[in-house]
This record gives structure tokens, sequence and C-alpha cells, in this order.
């Protein structure tokens, strides 16, 4: 027997779901979100949050809803949100969503879900302080390291960094902090280092780097390597730019693509109306939300192995006309 789909469940139902060229929604009836239409974010000082946070101001003002973002653990949460129709839409990693729709790893169901967008590649973080004598993953054996909230993108990427750079989860202490609490306690001195995956520059690692000098650890290309051999190449190799956080050494890491998701079922229209509105403001948002600047419309329709909405589909379709 195939695993159960979480389909969200709120709202009236609506129209089926239309077949477009570009990717077909089951024929799933449509469901208008009940009270405000919420937007699963992140931690409050990530860029999930705050690109959920002013996008859902532009929303509000520039359609006849209301837009809310929700404070959440981060990818795996938001994913989650979204299957038990908690959320509408919501950001997530591409990793996570790939586990989401085959319904493995942390989903033990499959969601529904459909992509609007990829938005821009994250970075994987990992970040001691300056003067640390930690030089590499091998070297957090033994340390009280936080590998990221449960139910998010990060303990994911965490847990899959060390197994394939052959370093013992069960021989680091995890703090299991999300990055509000791992920021705070890797500046009071509580743990020796932390695991965040976001855009380039993270609003709270900024506001750390001015009080507290830190370094951020490689991910090596082998490293990289094996970790695509094992899911399906969903990683690249990258390098921080120079003088991220005041760190002026060039520093090889891995990037994730991160996307912007909607539940299944959610009313087309709705979903071409927002994925307008998102290209639309993307110069006033990257005012707040730098990460915002780097969505494309040539890279956006990218989300494999979620299929686009299809009021997404609709709307990159009208606009190659």
């Amino acid at each position: 027997m195939g695993k159960r789909i979480l389909r969200p469940v709120a709202g009236a139902m609506l129209a089926t779901a239309v077949m477009l060229g570009l990717g077909a929604c089951d024929p799933t009836p449509e469901s208008s979100p009940a009270g405000p239409i919420v937007i699963a974010g992140g931690g409050t000082t990530g860029v999930y949050y705050q690109y959920g946070k002013h996008l859902a101001e532009v929303l509000s003002h520039d359609l006849d809803e209301q837009f809310v973002v929700a404070e959440t653990a981060g990818s795996i949460d938001n994913l989650l949100r979204i299957g038990a129709g908690e959320a509408t839409f919501g950001f997530a990693q591409s990793d996570a969503a790939a586990s989401a729709v085959e319904g493995s790893g942390t989903f033990e169901r499959v969601v529904a879900l459909r992509a609007i967008a990829r938005l821009y590649d994250e970075y994987v973080h990992v970040v001691v302080r300056r003067d640390s004598d930690i030089e590499d993953l091998t070297d957090l054996v033994g340390r009280k390291v936080s590998l990221g909230a449960k139910n998010s993108g990060v303990n994911l990427v965490a847990m899959r960094v060390l197994e394939a750079a052959r370093v013992d989860a069960g021989a680091v202490s995890n703090a299991g902090l999300g990055p509000d609490a791992s920021i705070e306690a890797l500046r009071s001195g509580q743990i020796d280092a932390f695991f965040w995956v976001g855009g380039v520059p993270t609003p709270g690692l900024e506001k750390l780097s001015a009080d507290t000098p830190i370094r951020l650890l490689p991910i090596e290309a082998e490293t990289v390597e094996q970790l695509n051999r094992e899911h399906s190449g969903a990683y690249r190799v990258s390098e921080f730019p120079l003088g991220s956080y005041g760190w002026e050494t060039p520093t090889v890491t891995m990037t994730v693509p991160n996307y912007l998701v909607v539940a299944e079922n959610a009313p087309t229209g709705l979903v071409r109306s927002v994925t307008e509105a998102l290209f639309a403001s993307r110069t006033e948002l990257a005012q707040q939300v730098p990460a915002a600047a780097l969505l494309d419309r040539r890279q956006a329709i990218f989300t494999d192995p979620i299929e686009l909405h299809p009021g997404a589909a609709d709307y990159y379709v009208d606009t190659k006309r």
C-alpha cells in the first residue's frame, strides 16, 4: 500500500485544479484558506522569516487578502504545517521538500505541495568563534554543537554533512537549538559551534559578528560529492563571498536551492497573483532582504523534484509571450 498523502483541509472546497503544460497537479479540489493566509517562515533572525514578513506586507497591500508570517523551526516544520493545513505558503530547502513529496525521512506521509519559485541558493554555515581551536568538521567531535532544532532543514543538512564527512554525530554533543538560541549560545560561550543554512548575509549572523568575531568552517568538495552520491545531486560546491560576517579568508562550503512552496490545493488564481507580486516586488523586497534580489525568472522554474503549481505555471507561461 502506498503512503497516505497529507492534504490541507482548511477552508471551502472550490474548483478542480487545472492541468498545465509545465506540470500538472492531481485532481485535488482547491481549498480557499479561512482567515489570514499564513506564510510559514523560520526563526526571527533568519532570512526565511524576514523574507516572509516583508512579502506578507506586500501581498496584504497589493491583494485583497490578509497575509501573515509564522515563526517556525524552519524547512521541515514549514512543510509539516502546509501538510496539516496550518499554512498555505512556506519556505523550504529543496532537499527537505524532496523528502516531503516522497514521504521519506522525517515525513511519515507524503505532503501534497507544489512549488512557486526557486528563490535563491542557501549557504551551509558552520560557525565558530574566531579564537576557537576548531579548524574543521572532525574537530567537532567531543564539542557542544547545535545541529539545528528539531524539524528544521538545518538539522537535516547538519546530520547529512557529518555523515558524509565521516564524523560520528553521536560523538558530538548536540545542543539542538534554533538559529536565535544558537547565536546567543555561541556569543555567551555555552556552545562551541553551530550549523546554519541561509542566505548571505543572514541578519542574525551579521549582528553576532559585530560584537563577537566569528569564523566559518570549510565543507570540502569531497564531502559535497559524497552527499550528492547519496542524495540525487541536490547540493553544489561554492565559496562564501569574501568579507561575509567580517571573515576575509576564502572558505569553501556547499549550497542548497531554496523554494517558495504552496499547498497543492491552493486556489490557482491566488497562487498566480502571489507569483506575480513576488516578482513585481523583488526590488522593494531586496531593500529589506538582500537575498530577494537573487530571484531570477529564468531560474525560478527549476524546482525539481517539486512540480510547479498551476497558478505559478500560468504566470511563467504568460510572461514568456
